[in-house]
């Protein structure tokens, strides 16, 4: 079979290929390299049309990880995908998910959110699982909880995903955030937008 093999080749077309098929017009410039690796992730150029951001995601986040702040995943999976090694300040890569279901009527992705309350002022938030974890996330804050520094909301799925994701963009929280309209997004995309910020921040 003939292909091509050289990993820096493919990554540099990769990024030629999508720099030249995506329209990037309508994000806030701030948030273009975020965007760029989001497309990247998920082989949709046509994301960015939905793609919601304040012009300060991706310096709040960047301040935050520079202050040493931890960064917490709803779900293991967003947790692998971000580059640990590439973490310069020994930023924690945080997800406290529990391993049995909470007794009361909550998921076990709203109940691991309870769980960042301590260390949640100042951190960085990567949602890319559970619309009941950026729920939760949400009531906190409306409850006077503390306050992240950026958030990263890409829950997916059929039930939930695309609320939790307006409720993000709708609700005058004041916080920097990031999201995906609609159903789509998934574990691949929030690890890849912190990691967007690990590699501006080398």
């Amino acid at each position: 079979m003939h292909y091509l093999r050289d990993p820096q080749e493919i990554y540099r077309r990769s990024f030629d290929i999508l720099t030249a098929e995506t329209n990037f017009s309508g994000l806030p410039q701030g948030s273009i390299r975020i965007a760029q690796r989001l497309v990247h992730a998920c082989g949709m150029p046509e994301i960015t049309d939905d793609l919601r951001a304040t012009a300060n995601v991706a310096q709040a986040a960047s301040l935050a990880l520079a202050s040493g702040r931890p960064i917490f995943a709803d779900c293991r999976m967003v947790k692998s995908g971000i580059m640990t090694d590439r973490l310069t300040h020994k930023n924690k890569v945080i997800c406290t998910l529990p391993s049995t279901l909470p007794k009361k009527n909550m998921t076990r992705s709203a109940a691991a959110v309870d769980a960042w309350k301590p260390d949640l002022h100042g951190s960085v938030i990567a949602i890319g699982n559970a619309p009941t974890a950026l729920f939760r996330l949400l009531e906190i804050l409306q409850d006077g909880g503390p306050r992240p520094a950026a958030i990263f909301g890409f829950p997916v799925g059929f039930v939930g995903a695309a609320e939790a994701k307006e409720a993000l963009a709708t609700i005058k929280h004041g916080i920097p955030f990031m999201t995906l309209k609609g159903r789509r997004g998934g574990s691949a995309m929030a690890a890849a937008a912190v990691n967007a910020i690990i590699l501006d921040t080398q």
